[in-house]
């Protein structure tokens, strides 16, 4: 008698990979670089329109978290991720990346103005490159990617993020 798996061999074939990326912790290199206009942070990141693979050049983990102006949750959480960026400062950069208009929660402008408004200094701006948001599986607002030094995905949030699991995740993140 033979039997036959129920999606055929291609079915097998995507349950196989699927098992393979959890036994290698789920760390995926995605097509990460594009293009970045900065608000802000042109002396930490040697520019003003720059690709976003520069922010890896320091071989330092990257924090990238996506915003927008008119996002309630957004505004709530960048005091907490400004005093994050400030307390690791020099050991992980922590990029804050403006999809307002890509998400309907407001123009570049209100991204730009939210964070002047908030005295956010940790380096910000946005992209005109409408396949970052699929690339970074942004499901919600806000979403932080938490990224190794060589720019895989260590760990994605969805939603607010308070000071406490923010130093929780950066923490796993320096560890891994």
């Amino acid at each position: 008698m033979r039997r036959s798996f129920p999606c055929g061999l291609a079915g097998l074939a995507v349950v196989i990979a699927l098992l393979l990326l959890l036994a290698c912790g789920g760390a995926v290199k995605l097509p990460a670089d594009f293009q970045v206009q900065l608000y802000q942070g042109e002396e930490v990141l040697g520019g003003k329109d720059i690709p976003f693979s520069r922010l890896f050049a320091q071989g330092q983990p990257v924090i990238l978290n996506f915003f927008a102006g008119l996002c309630p949750p957004c505004r709530a959480e960048m005091p907490d991720l400004q005093a994050v960026s400030a307390q690791y400062q020099g050991r992980v950069i922590l990029f804050g990346l403006d999809i307002g208009p890509f998400v309907r929660l407001g123009s570049r402008q209100e991204g730009a103005a939210l964070v002047q408004e908030l005295g956010v200094t940790y380096p910000t701006g946005t992209s005109f490159d409408v396949k970052v948001v699929p690339a970074y599986q942004v499901l919600g607002m806000p979403t932080t990617v938490f990224l190794t030094p060589d720019g895989k995905v260590f760990r994605t949030w969805t939603g607010l993020l308070t000071r406490a699991k923010m130093v929780e995740l950066t923490e796993q993140l320096l560890k891994a």
